[in-house]
């Protein structure tokens, strides 16, 4: 089992280097500037999310890390929360079902009440995750702009 704890300040190297795997692994280039600017306001207070990271135990090795960003919404009727990025180094460990129950929580306590998230639809692995823990795919389709 790893140790999963909200990430602090000190953190960052650690998340920026996953953060530059994840990218990798999703096919994207990696934007340590752009995901520094993105991780450092989550790092200090719960105003805008919440980062998670997994460490072992015994090594203090970072192992993956989570991202839960808040927002309000009229349809759900308050707080609600997008799951930004899960990234695991190791795959089929365990560890992304045990973030998924520790974001449940996190969720829960900052009264989220409706969890998002959106994948890639070639990740059918990802999606089984999320259906296995409670998540129903919707009909929406995300659209986004860059400004």
């Amino acid at each position: 089992m790893a140790d999963i704890a909200r990430a602090r300040p000190d953190d960052l190297d650690d998340l920026l280097a996953m953060n530059a795997e994840f990218a990798l692994a999703e096919g994207h280039r990696p934007e340590p500037h752009r995901a520094r600017h993105g991780f450092a306001p989550l790092l200090t207070d719960d105003t805008h999310g919440v980062v998670l990271i997994a460490r072992d135990p015994t090594t203090r090795r970072a192992l993956g890390y989570a991202v839960i960003c808040l927002g309000w919404s009229i349809e759900v009727g308050g707080r609600e929360a997008v799951l930004d990025e899960i990234y695991t180094r190791d795959r089929g460990t365990g560890l992304g079902a045990e973030f998924l129950r520790r974001i449940d929580d996190t969720c829960a306590r900052l009264g989220v009440l409706r969890i998002f998230l959106e994948t890639e639809a070639p990740n059918h692995r990802a999606r089984n995750l999320y259906a296995r823990h409670g998540y129903d795919e919707q009909d929406s389709i995300w659209m986004s702009k860059d400004l």
